[in-house]
This record gives C-alpha cells, sequence and structure tokens, in this order.
C-alpha cells in the first residue's frame, strides 16, 4: 500500500489521475443523453470514425501535435455524424445498418492511410494506443486539452439543460416551442466527438463507448429523474476512471480496459441490488406478493366458510389445498392483525375480518362483472382472471368501476356484490327533502353531463332539495330553483353534505 502511495505521488501517475478523473465525469455526464436518446451505437460509430481525421492531421502537419489532432477528430466526427444522419433521413436504409455504413468505411480508411505513412514514410504510428488508449502517457499538453474539453462540455449541459431535457422526452413538444431538435441533435453530436477526442488518450476510442454507456446506465437504475441520473452518472464515471486507474497501477495491467471492469462491475451490483429496479428487490418484492396473496385467499376462504357455518381449520386447510402448517401460520397472522380469531383449535372472524374479506370478494365480482359487460367474455372466461386480479384493485378504481357499471347489485354468476360500509355516491331522485348535497365530478354517462351543463348545474354545484314529487323533483341554488324530471333526477350522481 505504501508503494502504490509512492507511486500516485509521481508526476506521470498525477497526470493520468487528472486525467482519468476530468474524463470519467465528462464522459459519465454526456453518457447520460446518449443512453437516453438510443444514440449509443452512435456513440461507438463516432469513436471509430475519429481515426482517419487524426492520421490525416499527421500527414498534414507532419509532427505529433495534439491541438492538429483534436481538430482531425472532431471533422472527421462532424462528417461522420452528418453522413449517418443524411443517409438515416433520405435512403432507405435501417437506422443502425447506416451507423455501421459509415463507421466501419471511415475507420477503414484511416486503418488504410497508417498502413501508408508506414509504407511511404516510415513513420510507425501505434494502432493499439489509439484503440485501447495510453494514459501513462499523458503529457501535459494532452491534459490542458482534456481538461478544456471536459469545462466545455460540462458547462454546455448546465447552459442547455433544458433544451436537452425537452428534446429528449418531449421533441415534438420542444417543436412547439420553437426549439430545433435537430440542432440541439447535432450539437449533441459535437459534444460527443469533443468528449471522444478528450478519451484517446485515457481509454482510447474502443473503451470510451463504455465510459459512455456504462455509468449511465447504472444511474439509470439507481434513479427516476434526470438531474439526479446526470449527477451519479458523473460520481460513477469518475470513481470507475479513479478506481480503475488506481488497480491498473496496483496490478501492473492496462489501465483503460480496468476502468471499463471497474463501471462494468458497479453495473452489475446495481443490477442485482439497485432499489426498485434490482433484481434482488424485483424478487422480494414478487415473494411479499405471492405471500400477501395466499394470506389473503386464506381470508376470503375463510368467509365463505363463515357464511356456510361451516368455519374449521381443517375445513379451510382443504379448501386452500395446502399444507396444514402453512394455513395455520396464516391462520395466526391474520389473527395478529385482528380480522381473525384463533385459539389452536377454533376460528372466528371479526368485524374487521368480514369487512377485509367483502372487500376482496367485492373487487372479484366487480371485475367479473366488468369483463363480462364491457370486455364481452362469458362467464366461462372470467374466474381465473378476476382471481388475480382482486389482489391488485385499489379501492378507488373499484368505486369508478362500480359507477361506471351502474352500480351493479350482482355478478354474472348471479352472486351478490358486496357494498361498501358507507354509500359513496347517492342518486338526486333517491333523497329525502331537506338533504343538503353537492353534483358529483363523475355521473354515469356523458349525456347525462351534458343535461347538467344545460340546467347549469355544474360539477361542485351545492344544493338543497325542497320538495320532491311523484314524477318531479325540486331544488335550490344560490340563484334559484330548479324543478328536474324524476326519470332525470334518479341517474345524477351527487354526494351528500355532511355524512
Amino acid at each position: 500500500m505504501y508503494e502504490l502511495f509512492e507511486i500516485m505521488q509521481s508526476e506521470w501517475a498525477l497526470r493520468a489521475l487528472i486525467a482519468s478523473s476530468l474524463v470519467g465525469v465528462m464522459c459519465g455526464v454526456l453518457g447520460s443523453f446518449i443512453v437516453l436518446r438510443n444514440m449509443s451505437m452512435i456513440g461507438d460509430a463516432l469513436a471509430h470514425a475519429i481515426l482517419p481525421g487524426v492520421v490525416f492531421a499527421y500527414i498534414f502537419v507532419g509532427v505529433y501535435s495534439v491541438l492538429a489532432f483534436f481538430i482531425g477528430a472532431v471533422l472527421a466526427g462532424l462528417i461522420s455524424a452528418l453522413l449517418m444522419t443524411w443517409i438515416q433521413q433520405n435512403v432507405n436504409t435501417k437506422n443502425d445498418a447506416a451507423i455501421g455504413i459509415v463507421f466501419t468505411a471511415m475507420f477503414s480508411i484511416g486503418v488504410m492511410a497508417i498502413s501508408y505513412i508506414s509504407q511511404e514514410h516510415g513513420v510507425h504510428l501505434d494502432l493499439k494506443d489509439f484503440l485501447f488508449g495510453n494514459i501513462l502517457g499523458v503529457a501535459n499538453e494532452d491534459l490542458w486539452l482534456t481538461g478544456a474539453i471536459a469545462f466545455y462540455v460540462l458547462l454546455s449541459i448546465i447552459l442547455f439543460y433544458r433544451y436537452l431535457f425537452v428534446t429528449t422526452f418531449q421533441p415534438v413538444i420542444a417543436e412547439t416551442m420553437g426549439i430545433s431538435t435537430k440542432i440541439i441533435h447535432y450539437f449533441l453530436m459535437l459534444l460527443l466527438s469533443f468528449a471522444v477526442v478528450a478519451s484517446l488518450r485515457t481509454v482510447g476510442v474502443i473503451l470510451v463507448v463504455a465510459m459512455l454507456i456504462t455509468p449511465a446506465s447504472t444511474a439509470l437504475l439507481l434513479s427516476n429523474r434526470l438531474k439526479q441520473v446526470v449527477l451519479l452518472s458523473g460520481i460513477i464515471g469518475l470513481f470507475s476512471a479513479v478506481v480503475g486507474l488506481i488497480l491498473a497501477i496496483k496490478f501492473e495491467t492496462t489501465p483503460g480496459p480496468a476502468m471499463t471492469v471497474t463501471a462494468t462491475v458497479i453495473y452489475l451490483l446495481a443490477v442485482f441490488f439497485a432499489p426498485e429496479k434490482g433484481l434482488l428487490f424485483k424478487y422480494l418484492n414478487k415473494r411479499n406478493a405471492q405471500k400477501r396473496i395466499f394470506l389473503e385467499d386464506t381470508l376470503k376462504q375463510v368467509l365463505k366458510l363463515h357464511e356456510k357455518g361451516v368455519l374449521s381449520l381443517s375445513k379451510l386447510v382443504d379448501r386452500m389445498g395446502a399444507p396444514l402448517a402453512k394455513v395455520k401460520a396464516n391462520v395466526q397472522l391474520l389473527a395478529k392483525k385482528n380480522v381473525l380469531q384463533f385459539d389452536g383449535k377454533n376460528i372466528t372472524m371479526t368485524e374487521k375480518g368480514i369487512q377485509e374479506a367483502n372487500r376482496l370478494v367485492r373487487a372479484h365480482r366487480l371485475w367479473e362483472t366488468y369483463l363480462v359487460q364491457q370486455v364481452g367474455l362469458n362467464t366461462e372466461q372470467i374466474h381465473e382472471d378476476a382471481e388475480q386480479k382482486e389482489h391488485y384493485l385499489t379501492d378507488d378504481i373499484l368505486d369508478e368501476m362500480e359507477e361506471h357499471l351502474g352500480y351493479p347489485t350482482v355478478d354474472p354468476h348471479g352472486s351478490p356484490i358486496p357494498k361498501t360500509r358507507k354509500l359513496l355516491k347517492h342518486f338526486l331522485g333517491q333523497l329525502l327533502p331537506g338533504k343538503k348535497g353537492i353534483i358529483s365530478k363523475q355521473q354515469l354517462n356523458e349525456n347525462i353531463t351534458s343535461r347538467l351543463w344545460e340546467l347549469n348545474l355544474f360539477p361542485g354545484t351545492t344544493f338543497h332539495l325542497v320538495e320532491s314529487g311523484t314524477d318531479f323533483i325540486k331544488i335550490k341554488l344560490e340563484q334559484g330553483e330548479i324543478e328536474l324530471s324524476k326519470s332525470l333526477a334518479q341517474s345524477i350522481n351527487v354526494d351528500i353534505v355532511g355524512e
């Protein structure tokens, strides 16, 4: 460890560390937008396509020049980006095929140019350093160039964040706002070309794709908010670059691949352990969901046996078709939640248990009714689906479904649909004189809503029921009284004030 500390204090190691850090942060932040815009393959293509720019810059200048290489690489990248976009938009060729055609052609031209220089001029250009980087040979001018590019890329993303955000997620809205998605696309390509050039000395053109994609993909597993994704991606890129460099020095291996492997290991850790999106989290959620469903099924079967007057542990085991120990454990758990009473042999339902069990039955039978009335299935096709869906239907969904179906009292099999403890909706025609109510936002159909608008009875309007006759009712509003037909009143949903 002391030897490593000594090495990291040397000038070349500090230059390598600074360059790695700059590239890690820059590629991580920029990569967030590259991945979200499905431009990962374009990043790979640009990384290969800049080779002829570097080679021709060397031919033109005749000596090693960081500035010349930078200009040549950026020009080659922009030419490649324009060619790929032009083919995708004007030629009947698949998008990924257009990318493959351009970058392989450009890369091949670069390799041929290197061969020409070697044969005609006797100059040796090491293609390995170009492909995989040589961060331990970073010079001061390389460091200044990398720093300037990283600063420009990061500053551009900060300044144009809102434009990048809207064109990434809502390109149509961006166009209506007067934001050119094409200009933002080409600007992002320019930044991508800069990032690739800055990464030549650190990870090379092949592994720069990993530094662009892997940290961003990891961040997307950890968060759904773009600002957090961009920040996390930059941090992960920085950590991967620094740790990869240290490991490369420690184990005397190549830094570029070490950084890539480090980023990949972090990605794999996120794949398994990320909250919400990790495989472990999904497995635990699935397992908990299965336990919850089996527990709710147990409660529902207890209710059925309770209604038949034959409730016992042995009968419940037969109904569930599960081992005695598992069913008994569920009964004990339900007893802890005060929905059942269990003394080791006898089972009785509490009022709370009856309500919760009836909620499941209500969900099951309402869903069956919906499948028959709205989807058009027959009674033989609906039971299995309802057995699954009943565990996922919330009270709000059930209330809305019941209202949409017209408050059915029985399911397609003729079984009664349990009602909730409180009556969520009332019909105006059912109220007694003197009651105060509010016109509900949701009505049975658009025709009722339209009739109410014609009568200036808008959602949220408060009224008093003044008189209820045989074929009419009269209600009082702030601006006066309105008389409605009894048939219309029987179809108007209202909420009762004070209940």
